[in-house]
C-alpha cells in the first residue's frame, strides 16, 4: 500500500510513518516547516492552506490512502478549511481518506459519547474539528473519520513533557482532577488507524483508550512510570479556574473495537506496563 501521511513530522504522524514502514508499506509524509528524520520516508513540504500544494503532493505520491494527522489548535484555516480541501482533492483522485478528529467536538454535557453522537463543541478548536467532520462526511462519504482523545506514550507527547516540567519545577501549573478523558497510546492508535486504512470500513469511528482518567491521575501515572516525584504535581479543578473547555468527555470506542484486531488499551494498563 502506498501511504501519504499529512502531518508526518508530528507526534502521531511519526508513529504512523514508522509503523507503516515496518509493515512493508511505501510511505510519503508531509511537513509544514521541518521534515522528519525517519529513513525510508519520502518527505514533502505542504501547506494545507494552499490547494496547489495539496494537488502537487497527491500527483507526486499517487497514494492509495491518505491519512490526515495535521492540525493547528489556533488555526481554523488548517484544522477546518485545509482538512476539507484535502478531503475533496483526495476523493477526486480516487484515493482512500482517513481523517483524524478529536473528542474536542463534544461539550461534555453527556459525558459518554459513542460514534453516533453529534458534535456540540464549546471551544474554537472543537468547532473547527466539528466543521471538518461535517464537510468531510459530505464530500468524502467513503472516508474514515477517527475521533481520538489524549495521545500519550514513549515520553514524547505534550502531556508527558508537561508532567516532567511540572515535577522538575521548570513550569508552574495544576493538573485538573475534574477534566476527564480516555487517553490512548500512540502505538495503539497508529496501529488501529493503519488497520482501518487498509480495510473497507467507512464513516465515524472512535479510537480512545479503555480507561477514563483525570488529567491529574494521568500525570501521577506518568510520574510513577518515569520515577518522578508525583507529590510535586499540584491538583486543581477546571471548574474553578479560568481555563475554558469541556470537563468530562469519555469516548466510547466499544463499537469500533469490535472490528479491530488492535487493542486500544487504557492508560492504567499501558502506563503501568511501561514501568
Amino acid at each position: 500500500m502506498n501511504v501519504l501521511i499529512v502531518g508526518g513530522s508530528g507526534f502521531l504522524g511519526r508513529e504512523l510513518a514508522q509503523q507503516a514502514l515496518a509493515t512493508g508499506h511505501a510511505v510519503a509524509a508531509t511537513f509544514a516547516s521541518r521534515a522528519g528524520d525517519i529513513p525510508g520516508v519520502h518527505w514533502l513540504r505542504m501547506d494545507l492552506c494552499r490547494g496547489e500544494e495539496i494537488t502537487r503532493a497527491l500527483e507526486e505520491t499517487q497514494p492509495d490512502v491518505v491519512i490526515n494527522a495535521a492540525y493547528r489548535k489556533a488555526d481554523w484555516a488548517t484544522t477546518a478549511d485545509g482538512a476539507i480541501c484535502l478531503a475533496t482533492a483526495v476523493t477526486e483522485c480516487g484515493s482512500r481518506f482517513v481523517h483524524m478528529s478529536s473528542d474536542a467536538v463534544f461539550s461534555g454535557s453527556d459525558v459518554r459519547y459513542d460514534e453516533s453522537a453529534l458534535p456540540d463543541p464549546i471551544t474554537p478548536y472543537g468547532a473547527a474539528k466539528a466543521a471538518a467532520e461535517t464537510a468531510i462526511r459530505l464530500v468524502a462519504p467513503d472516508a474514515v473519520i477517527a475521533r481520538t482523545s489524549l495521545i500519550v506514550g514513549g515520553g514524547g507527547s505534550v502531556h508527558e513533557v508537561l508532567v516532567h516540567d511540572l515535577a522538575a519545577g521548570r513550569r508552574r501549573g495544576v493538573l485538573f482532577v475534574d477534566d476527564i478523558r480516555c487517553p490512548v497510546h500512540v502505538a495503539d492508535l497508529s496501529g488501529a488507524v493503519l488497520e482501518l486504512a487498509d480495510s473497507e470500513n467507512a464513516g465515524m469511528v472512535h479510537l480512545a483508550g479503555a480507561d477514563a482518567v483525570s488529567r491529574y491521575e494521568l500525570g501521577v501515572l506518568i510520574a510513577d512510570r518515569d520515577g518522578l516525584d508525583a507529590a510535586r504535581l499540584t491538583a486543581g479543578r477546571r471548574a474553578e479556574a479560568s481555563s475554558p473547555g469541556p470537563l468530562d468527555v469519555r469516548l466510547d470506542s466499544t463499537r469500533t473495537q469490535r472490528v479491530l484486531r488492535t487493542t486500544l488499551r487504557g492508560a492504567r494498563d499501558f502506563l503501568r506496563g511501561e514501568h
